[in-house]
């Protein structure tokens, strides 16, 4: 009777066991569709607050810093109160495999714009350009000048004029904030750089008369106050290089204009006959060889015409109109300078005389009599 009671028992055991295994297995369940719905729900949240356009009502500029990590870029987009929630910036990044793609910069952002604009923006907008121009033939007073008036994007101290001669004339690229010593720095090593590969690759002709890297960036100066031309700039190189090796003085203007303003300004004149007479280190009318140091900072044409000079016997040359665009004419003598100078001096009276027929017509027109 006993052995009966235990198998009712053993009976009655098992359900209650497979019962409460189901309930087990439902709660997971439930729990599992539960994490599942408040997932799709994070999901959905963030993407929405990821597309949403209604945060910012007016365009800004937004700065990427070199380095940046997308948590870094979120987190300072956030403090700036142009986007909503940087977990959800930083997610949206990931999710689309775009951490590897931010650039540095300093990005305009449009409104209304959405975290996903942004996002698109900084990976595959072009940043503003923000740079500095050393033109050709700019003195290192005015590149100096230039740098310290850009008070809004460049940082530190003034910088005091560079020696002459010592920045390439080129455009260099900054991130605002930079500071001014920095860039000027680069113009210093980019100068450096060049000089020595185009110093390696000069003509060994030029030995004779040019003995240093110092020398042809002197007389690359000279070259390039004297045309804007790149066409004739080595045949302006081989008339001053062909000079010095008669032992002629070099006899150009810009070196006497510089001998008065010491690169600090800017005459929009021919020197004078006393600054001509005047015995300064740079005019050398009065001075022979080269000039002691440069008087502007060349660019990368006037440097190679330098080191490879035109192959001619010129040693004259002179403008053939007043306008720069019509170049130069040269000459290997005297008697065809005196000639080249003369026709200058006509197209200029000829140019001159032009202009004033036309003052006379305009005047003509307005009811102007002639006094």
């Amino acid at each position: 009777m006993r052995h009966d009671d235990d198998d009712f028992s053993a009976r009655r055991a098992r359900p209650r066991r497979r019962s409460g295994l189901l309930r087990f297995i439902n709660g997971i369940l439930t729990l599992i569709v539960v994490v599942l719905l408040i997932g799709v729900g994070g999901v959905l949240y963030g993407a929405n607050q990821f597309y949403a356009t209604d945060m910012v009502k007016q365009d800004v500029n937004f700065a990427v810093e070199k380095g940046d990590s997308a948590m870094a870029v979120a987190r300072r987009l956030a403090d700036k109160g142009l986007i909503s929630n940087s977990w959800v910036f930083w997610a949206g990044t990931r999710a689309l495999k775009k951490e590897g793609e931010i650039k540095a910069g300093v990005f305009a952002l449009r409104a209304p714009f959405s975290m996903a604009d942004v996002l698109t923006e900084i990976t595959e907008g072009k940043p503003l350009d923000f740079f500095v121009n050393v033109i050709p033939g700019e003195t290192s007073f005015a590149v100096a000048e230039k740098l310290n008036a850009m008070t809004t994007d460049l940082a530190g101290d003034p910088v005091p004029p560079p020696a002459e001669g010592t920045l390439l004339a080129i455009r260099y690229d900054f991130f605002p904030g930079d500071a001014r010593a920095s860039v000027l720095e680069r113009m210093e090593a980019e100068m450096q750089a060049k000089l020595a590969e185009i110093w390696a690759s000069r003509d060994p002709s030029i030995d004779d008369v040019i003995h240093s890297p110092a020398d042809l960036v002197t007389l690359a100066s000279i070259v390039e106050k004297e045309t804007g031309l790149a066409s004739e700039r080595p045949e302006v190189a081989a008339v001053f290089l062909n000079r010095l090796r008669k032992g002629m003085r070099l006899q150009t203007d810009p070196t006497v204009i510089y001998g008065v303003t010491q690169g600090r300004a800017v005459l929009s004149r021919g020197p004078t006959s006393a600054e001509l007479k005047a015995e300064t280190p740079y005019n050398t009318y009065q001075i022979d060889g080269l000039p002691p140091g440069p008087i502007a900072n060349p660019g990368e044409e006037a440097l190679w015409a330098v080191a490879k000079p035109a192959k001619t016997k010129d040693l004259y040359f002179v403008a053939k109109s007043a306008d720069p665009a019509d170049g130069h004419a040269f000459a290997a003598s005297y008697a065809q300078h005196r000639k080249n100078v003369k026709a200058y001096r006509k197209a200029v009276d000829d140019a001159e005389a032009a202009r004033e027929a036309l003052e006379a017509e305009a005047a003509k027109a307005a009811g102007e009599g002639s006094e």
